[in-house]
């Protein structure tokens, strides 16, 4: 019998393996969140799956997502990035993974983890929707709005409500699982 799937992964296996092996699963983390938030900055502007076909391709030309080199990447290494042609070639999201890298290790020296402080945007759980259809999901929230809004503070770049929210989707801050999806009662 086959599983009963979110909509929006339906008809690619690639999107469906992500959606049933990583998507809304809560990540605690530091080196994960990182990679998802790069990936989601990367993302701004673009469809997950285009993010998705080049996972790997970024994996590979940012180091693993190490984010204590990356902080430390410098301009020839950021010119090589924007001459590969394996990953998306955006200059300014490219120098904003390089900034973020740095915010990101300043948040955990505040906090002792990122995950620390994320997670105390949603006092530590998930918050749990009852969507019917994935389409339901909102592309922000209040909560999403505020994030947003206090890591640009702290210097985070590409870093919108929309692309938050899509950050705590896909890192299990919030489950927007459809409710009759296998996925939505084991997250």
């Amino acid at each position: 019998m086959e599983k009963n799937r979110c909509g929006w992964c339906k008809g690619d296996t690639l999107y469906e393996a992500y959606h049933d092996e990583e998507w809304g699963i809560p990540v605690y983390d530091d080196k994960t969140l990182f990679e998802f938030l790069i990936l989601e900055t990367f993302q701004a502007g673009l469809s997950w799956i285009t993010i998705l076909r080049k996972r790997e391709n970024f994996r590979t030309t940012f180091d693993s997502f190490n984010y204590k080199k990356i902080a430390s990447y410098n301009q020839e290494k950021i010119d090589s990035l924007i001459q590969d042609a394996s990953i998306i070639r955006n200059k300014l999201k490219i120098n904003a993974t390089v900034t973020n890298a740095q915010a990101f290790i300043r948040v955990q020296e505040e906090f002792g983890s990122f995950s620390n402080y994320i997670w105390g945007f949603v006092d530590g759980k998930p918050i749990k929707n009852k969507l019917i259809n994935y389409k339901e999901a909102p592309p922000t929230t209040a909560i999403s709005d505020a994030l947003s809004k206090d890591l640009k503070k702290r210097g985070f770049k590409f870093v919108g409500s929309t692309v938050i929210y899509a950050h705590m989707q896909a890192t299990g801050m919030v489950n927007d699982h459809e409710i009759s999806c296998f996925r939505y009662e084991d997250v």
